[in-house]
């Protein structure tokens, strides 16, 4: 593998002889009619075959069978993506990088230079990642991340939807997939018996009364299980739980695809099912909190969320206060 490779795609126009290879992984096509398909030269094929191999592409071929795409590399390119997905809003335009300082910066530029509504950035590594509150984040080979452009139809008060929203696709997308039971934990993280494999980022750029863009950053600790001293008691990954190496592009299409549904419900229907759904996953609510803020802390039991995706808790004193940001632990 070439590292230090960026790739910015449109799903109109993708690596056409990779697609056609991911749709028929396990069968031999001959290079005469992949010639005739595509208008090019045997030699050209040849020549695309051998980048595709330098990339990690194990691909079989032999005089008067053609060619056959055995293995795959474990990379996210945007024609795995897409061979993967059944997308129509997200994902039609990809940029994909195997270094990258951070998705969430690149997507900012992106949106700023006019990038549309779904557009995807994804890296295999950032250097430079953030969590909330300026936080770093730890972002080695093996997970995860990636940022979603979304331009959508809301009031800037109502952008903080769209972390419930993500946070309920990541935990069913981790559920469906794999099988464990995942978690979340108001406001933005995803847990894993008792222990972080995901955070979210949620960055907006509005005016008084419209969203400009929303930039949504998810960090997911997949095969990555080599944490720093002060993760270890907290973090964890999907690796770690299972007990064996999980599929990357398989927990990012459905994620994908869970994130796509709700999305373009929220768009016609609201947030109502999404807040159900958001329930039934929280180990917040019932429990007795303590939700540190920049300035103070709030010490009550969780009750709910309101309309707008604020924690609602009830105080020792009785008095019920709506909580917009924050780090919770339980009591």
């Amino acid at each position: 593998m070439s590292w230090n490779i960026s790739i910015a795609s449109d799903k109109s126009q993708p690596n056409e002889l990779l697609m056609l290879l991911l749709a028929n992984k396990g069968t031999y096509l001959s290079g005469e009619e992949i010639a005739k398909k595509f208008c090019i030269t045997r030699s050209a094929i040849w020549k695309q075959i051998n980048a595709l191999r330098d990339n990690g592409y194990i691909i079989n071929s032999f005089p008067r069978q053609g060619y056959c795409l055995a293995e795959s590399p474990d990379l996210l390119l945007p024609e795995e993506i897409w061979s993967m997905c059944d997308l129509t809003v997200l994902g039609g335009k990809i940029q994909y990088c195997s270094v990258t300082g951070s998705t969430n910066g690149d997507a900012k530029k992106l949106a700023q230079e006019g990038a549309p509504d779904g557009t995807l950035v994804i890296a295999e590594k950032q250097q430079k990642a953030r969590g909330r509150m300026g936080r770093a984040w730890n972002s080695p080979d093996g997970g995860l991340w990636l940022s979603l452009i979304l331009r959508p139809h809301l009031a800037p008060m109502d952008a903080p939807k769209l972390t419930i929203m993500t946070a309920v696709a990541v935990a069913e997308a981790i559920i469906d997939t794999i099988g464990i039971d995942a978690k979340i934990k108001w406001p933005n993280d995803i847990l894993i018996e008792g222990k972080k494999v995901c955070g979210i980022l949620t960055e907006m750029s509005a005016e008084m009364d419209a969203i400009n863009h929303v930039i949504i950053g998810v960090g997911i600790n997949v095969n990555n299980d080599d944490f720093p001293d002060e993760l270890k008691d907290k973090g964890t990954s999907l690796k770690q739980i299972k007990g064996e190496e999980v599929s990357r592009i398989k927990v990012l299409s459905t994620l994908l695809e869970r994130f796509e549904h709700y999305y373009v419900k929220a768009g016609t229907e609201g947030f109502h099912e999404i807040f159900e759904s958001w329930r039934s996953l929280c180990v917040n609510l019932g429990q007795k909190v303590k939700i540190t803020g920049k300035n103070e802390s709030i010490e009550g039991t969780a009750l709910d969320i309101d309309e707008s995706g604020a924690l609602l808790v009830k105080t020792v004193s009785g008095e019920v206060v709506r909580v917009l940001s924050g780090d919770v632990s339980l009591r």
